[in-house]
Protein backbone atom coordinates (compact mmCIF):
# COMPACT_ATOMS: atom_id res chain seq x y z
CA UNK A 1 0.00 0.00 0.00
CA UNK A 2 1.34 3.37 -0.76
CA UNK A 3 0.49 6.11 1.47
CA UNK A 4 -0.71 9.72 -0.63
CA UNK A 5 -0.39 13.20 0.80
CA UNK A 6 -2.94 15.34 -1.57
CA UNK A 7 -2.39 19.02 -0.48
CA UNK A 8 -4.79 21.86 -2.22
CA UNK A 9 -6.54 24.56 -0.69
CA UNK A 10 -9.47 23.48 -2.97
CA UNK A 11 -11.86 21.18 -1.66
CA UNK A 12 -13.35 19.86 -4.69
CA UNK A 13 -9.46 19.76 -6.16
CA UNK A 14 -9.16 17.05 -3.16
CA UNK A 15 -11.95 15.23 -3.31
CA UNK A 16 -11.14 15.20 -7.58
CA UNK A 17 -7.70 13.24 -7.10
CA UNK A 18 -8.72 10.93 -4.39
CA UNK A 19 -11.28 9.82 -6.51
CA UNK A 20 -8.57 9.26 -9.32
CA UNK A 21 -6.45 7.18 -6.84
CA UNK A 22 -9.45 5.26 -5.86
CA UNK A 23 -10.36 4.66 -9.84
CA UNK A 24 -6.45 3.55 -10.31
CA UNK A 25 -6.55 0.86 -7.21
CA UNK A 26 -9.83 -0.58 -8.84
CA UNK A 27 -8.04 -1.21 -11.99
CA UNK A 28 -4.90 -2.16 -10.86
CA UNK A 29 -5.27 -3.48 -7.85
CA UNK A 30 -2.26 -1.28 -6.19
CA UNK A 31 -3.85 0.46 -2.81
CA UNK A 32 -3.22 3.62 -2.09
CA UNK A 33 -4.06 5.45 1.44
CA UNK A 34 -5.12 8.71 0.39
CA UNK A 35 -5.17 11.96 3.09
CA UNK A 36 -6.10 15.35 2.73
CA UNK A 37 -4.15 18.45 3.52
CA UNK A 38 -5.61 21.92 3.51
CA UNK A 39 -2.35 23.63 3.53
CA UNK A 40 1.15 23.38 2.96
CA UNK A 41 1.53 24.04 6.83
CA UNK A 42 -0.79 21.39 7.59
CA UNK A 43 1.46 19.25 5.54
CA UNK A 44 4.41 20.50 7.61
CA UNK A 45 2.82 20.05 10.82
CA UNK A 46 2.15 16.18 10.15
CA UNK A 47 5.86 15.51 10.09
CA UNK A 48 6.98 17.94 12.77
CA UNK A 49 4.68 15.91 14.84
CA UNK A 50 6.24 12.82 13.99
CA UNK A 51 3.09 11.37 11.82
CA UNK A 52 4.02 8.17 9.71
CA UNK A 53 5.94 9.56 6.56
CA UNK A 54 4.04 9.56 3.14
CA UNK A 55 5.85 7.50 -0.37
CA UNK A 56 3.98 10.09 -2.98
CA UNK A 57 2.91 14.29 -1.92
CA UNK A 58 0.43 15.68 -4.12
CA UNK A 59 0.73 19.08 -3.91
CA UNK A 60 -0.88 21.76 -5.45
CA UNK A 61 1.38 25.09 -6.16
CA UNK A 62 -0.94 27.95 -5.94
CA UNK A 63 -2.52 27.92 -2.54
CA UNK A 64 -4.56 31.17 -1.76
CA UNK A 65 -3.03 31.79 1.60
CA UNK A 66 0.40 30.93 3.58
CA UNK A 67 2.91 28.46 1.85
CA UNK A 68 2.40 27.41 -1.69
CA UNK A 69 3.57 24.02 -3.19
CA UNK A 70 7.19 24.35 -3.99
CA UNK A 71 7.74 26.53 -0.70
CA UNK A 72 5.80 23.46 1.42
CA UNK A 73 8.29 21.15 -0.93
CA UNK A 74 11.60 23.19 -0.01
CA UNK A 75 10.63 23.07 3.86
CA UNK A 76 10.40 19.34 3.22
CA UNK A 77 13.41 18.52 2.01
CA UNK A 78 15.37 21.13 4.30
CA UNK A 79 13.61 18.84 6.75
CA UNK A 80 15.61 15.71 5.09
CA UNK A 81 12.44 13.97 4.03
CA UNK A 82 14.05 13.22 0.75
CA UNK A 83 12.86 9.97 0.04
CA UNK A 84 8.89 11.19 -0.81
CA UNK A 85 8.40 11.78 -4.32
CA UNK A 86 7.08 15.02 -5.63
CA UNK A 87 4.02 15.48 -7.86
CA UNK A 88 3.17 19.23 -8.86
CA UNK A 89 -0.29 19.88 -9.50
CA UNK A 90 -0.63 23.85 -11.28
CA UNK A 91 -2.63 25.58 -13.56
CA UNK A 92 0.41 27.89 -14.94
CA UNK A 93 3.53 26.06 -17.04
CA UNK A 94 6.17 28.88 -15.84
CA UNK A 95 6.63 26.94 -12.10
CA UNK A 96 8.09 24.45 -14.03
CA UNK A 97 11.69 25.50 -14.27
CA UNK A 98 11.49 26.53 -10.32
CA UNK A 99 9.91 22.94 -9.51
CA UNK A 100 13.52 21.22 -10.31
CA UNK A 101 15.09 22.98 -7.31
CA UNK A 102 12.86 20.40 -4.97
CA UNK A 103 13.71 17.14 -6.71
CA UNK A 104 10.29 16.56 -8.62
CA UNK A 105 9.26 13.34 -9.87
CA UNK A 106 6.59 14.86 -11.88
CA UNK A 107 4.53 18.25 -13.27
CA UNK A 108 1.13 18.20 -14.22
CA UNK A 109 -1.04 20.92 -15.56
CA UNK A 110 -4.42 21.12 -14.52
CA UNK A 111 -7.49 19.82 -15.09
CA UNK A 112 -5.22 16.22 -15.55
CA UNK A 113 -6.79 13.39 -17.77
CA UNK A 114 -7.24 10.80 -15.60
CA UNK A 115 -5.29 8.63 -17.55
CA UNK A 116 -2.32 10.87 -17.78
CA UNK A 117 -2.28 10.66 -13.82
CA UNK A 118 -3.01 7.12 -13.64
CA UNK A 119 0.00 6.61 -16.07
CA UNK A 120 2.38 8.67 -13.51
CA UNK A 121 0.83 6.74 -10.84
CA UNK A 122 2.29 3.49 -11.64
CA UNK A 123 5.09 4.57 -13.05
CA UNK A 124 5.69 6.48 -9.44
CA UNK A 125 4.63 2.89 -7.84
CA UNK A 126 7.13 1.12 -10.15
CA UNK A 127 9.75 3.05 -9.15
CA UNK A 128 9.00 2.43 -5.59
CA UNK A 129 8.83 -1.30 -6.03
CA UNK A 130 12.56 -0.96 -7.49
CA UNK A 131 13.71 0.43 -4.05
CA UNK A 132 11.27 -1.81 -2.20
CA UNK A 133 15.08 -3.29 -0.76
CA UNK A 134 15.32 -0.02 0.36
CA UNK A 135 12.26 -0.34 2.43
CA UNK A 136 11.86 -1.89 5.94
CA UNK A 137 7.99 -1.84 7.48
CA UNK A 138 7.85 -3.19 10.34
CA UNK A 139 4.74 -3.96 12.97
CA UNK A 140 3.41 -1.90 16.22
CA UNK A 141 0.86 -2.59 18.12
CA UNK A 142 -2.03 -0.63 15.98
CA UNK A 143 -0.18 -0.32 12.64
CA UNK A 144 2.68 -0.98 10.09
CA UNK A 145 4.73 1.90 9.83
CA UNK A 146 7.40 1.88 6.70
CA UNK A 147 10.85 3.09 7.55
CA UNK A 148 13.77 4.44 5.19
CA UNK A 149 16.55 1.84 5.91
CA UNK A 150 19.39 4.47 5.68
CA UNK A 151 17.41 6.77 8.49
CA UNK A 152 17.33 4.00 10.60
CA UNK A 153 19.89 4.46 13.35
CA UNK A 154 19.34 1.72 15.26
CA UNK A 155 17.26 -1.44 16.59
CA UNK A 156 17.37 -2.02 19.90
CA UNK A 157 15.59 -5.14 22.26
CA UNK A 158 13.43 -4.03 24.90
CA UNK A 159 13.09 -5.47 28.37
CA UNK A 160 9.48 -5.59 28.98
CA UNK A 161 7.70 -7.77 31.82
CA UNK A 162 4.52 -7.48 29.65
CA UNK A 163 5.37 -7.35 25.83
CA UNK A 164 7.53 -10.49 24.35
CA UNK A 165 10.20 -9.29 21.52
CA UNK A 166 9.75 -5.10 22.48
CA UNK A 167 11.88 -3.42 19.82
CA UNK A 168 12.68 0.22 19.68
CA UNK A 169 13.64 1.46 16.30
CA UNK A 170 15.72 4.91 16.17
CA UNK A 171 15.55 6.88 13.11
CA UNK A 172 16.27 10.08 11.82
CA UNK A 173 12.81 11.81 12.94
CA UNK A 174 11.55 9.84 15.59
CA UNK A 175 11.63 6.31 17.58
CA UNK A 176 9.13 3.78 17.23
CA UNK A 177 8.00 0.84 18.85
CA UNK A 178 7.89 -2.61 17.32
CA UNK A 179 7.83 -6.18 17.58
CA UNK A 180 10.11 -9.34 16.59
CA UNK A 181 13.47 -10.55 17.00
CA UNK A 182 17.11 -8.29 16.97
CA UNK A 183 18.17 -11.56 15.28
CA UNK A 184 15.58 -12.08 13.08
CA UNK A 185 16.55 -8.40 11.61
CA UNK A 186 20.31 -8.78 11.73
CA UNK A 187 19.44 -11.66 9.49
CA UNK A 188 17.14 -9.56 7.08
CA UNK A 189 19.87 -6.59 7.26
CA UNK A 190 22.94 -8.41 6.79
CA UNK A 191 23.85 -7.32 3.37
CA UNK A 192 22.94 -3.81 4.09
CA UNK A 193 25.14 -1.99 5.90
CA UNK A 194 23.50 -3.24 9.52
CA UNK A 195 25.66 -4.63 12.06
CA UNK A 196 24.33 -6.75 15.27
CA UNK A 197 26.86 -4.96 18.07
CA UNK A 198 25.14 -6.84 21.03
CA UNK A 199 23.04 -9.57 21.66
CA UNK A 200 20.18 -6.83 22.44
CA UNK A 201 21.54 -4.22 19.41
CA UNK A 202 21.31 -3.83 15.47
CA UNK A 203 23.08 -0.80 14.01
CA UNK A 204 23.29 0.99 10.68
CA UNK A 205 27.07 1.60 10.01
CA UNK A 206 26.33 4.63 7.74
CA UNK A 207 25.33 6.59 11.27
CA UNK A 208 28.36 5.23 13.13
CA UNK A 209 29.84 8.56 14.48
CA UNK A 210 32.98 7.57 16.23
CA UNK A 211 34.06 4.54 19.05
CA UNK A 212 34.27 5.63 22.72
CA UNK A 213 35.84 3.04 24.52
CA UNK A 214 33.43 -0.19 24.53
CA UNK A 215 30.60 2.18 23.15
CA UNK A 216 29.84 2.98 19.61
CA UNK A 217 28.66 6.63 19.42
CA UNK A 218 25.57 7.33 16.52
CA UNK A 219 25.05 10.68 14.26
CA UNK A 220 22.28 11.62 16.40
CA UNK A 221 24.29 11.24 19.37
CA UNK A 222 23.57 8.01 21.10
CA UNK A 223 26.16 5.29 22.71
CA UNK A 224 25.18 2.04 22.46
CA UNK A 225 27.21 -0.98 23.96
CA UNK A 226 29.37 -3.24 22.18
CA UNK A 227 29.42 -6.88 23.19
CA UNK A 228 32.77 -7.72 24.75
CA UNK A 229 33.41 -10.54 22.12
CA UNK A 230 32.58 -7.74 19.25
CA UNK A 231 34.66 -4.91 19.73
CA UNK A 232 37.47 -6.00 17.15
CA UNK A 233 34.44 -7.50 14.94
CA UNK A 234 32.67 -3.94 14.77
CA UNK A 235 35.48 -1.80 14.70
CA UNK A 236 35.99 -3.99 11.87
CA UNK A 237 33.35 -3.89 10.32
CA UNK A 238 33.44 0.06 10.86
CA UNK A 239 36.68 0.65 8.91
CA UNK A 240 35.89 -1.91 5.74
CA UNK A 241 32.25 0.34 5.73
CA UNK A 242 34.07 3.10 5.64
CA UNK A 243 37.20 2.79 2.87
CA UNK A 244 34.50 0.89 0.58
CA UNK A 245 32.10 4.31 0.63
CA UNK A 246 35.03 5.94 -0.13
CA UNK A 247 36.04 4.39 -3.09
Amino acid sequence: MYRVAICDDEALQRERVKRMLLALSVKSGVEFEAVPFESGEQLIAHYESGEQSFHILILDIEMNNGLNGIQTARKLREMKRIGEQIVFLTSYAEYMLESFDVVTFQYLIKPVEPDLFEEKMLKLCRYFEEREQDILIIKSTHEEIVLRQDDIIAIEAVKSLTVKGKLKFTTLHAVHEGRGLISSYATALKENRFLQIHRAVLINLLHVHKFAGGQVVMSNGMELPIGRSKIKEVKDACTKFMVMRAD
